[in-house]
């Protein structure tokens, strides 16, 4: 199984290609799956220290005092991920395809090939 830093590395490197290739629907597609992904890392809000009052817009005193680490995904985290995207570009194909837009449908097709392929 992957390592997180290798999906990254892997959807950043199809990205790179796909931008050359002037393919939007995978581009698109690979943007959002990284959007995904650094969404799930952010911080927790827990996480992050109290306000001090009387420090300006209600930060904290101290260089790099409010800095929070960032949550660290396992594979099967991005597993996951990807597999909810697929099934979410899946329901939306079918919806499109049941509303009689089969151009939409086709574009969801084609992001969904390569997010398998990705997968596989």
């Amino acid at each position: 199984m992957k390592t997180v830093d290798e999906w990254k590395a892997q959807l950043r490197a199809a990205l790179k290609d796909e931008l050359r290739a002037r393919r939007p629907f995978a581009i698109t597609v690979l943007r959002e799956t990284l959007a995904a992904i650094d969404n799930a890392e952010a911080a927790e809000l827990s996480a992050a220290p109290a306000v001090e009052h009387g420090v300006i817009a209600g930060g904290v005193t101290g260089l790099g005092a409010g800095e929070v680490a960032r949550r660290a995904l396992t594979p099967e985290d991005v597993s996951r991920l990807l597999a909810r995207e697929i099934d979410e570009r899946r329901a939306a194909q079918t919806q499109y395809l049941s509303l009689g837009r089969t151009e939409e449908a086709a574009t969801l097709g084609l992001q969904l090939e390569l997010l398998n392929g990705l997968m596989a």
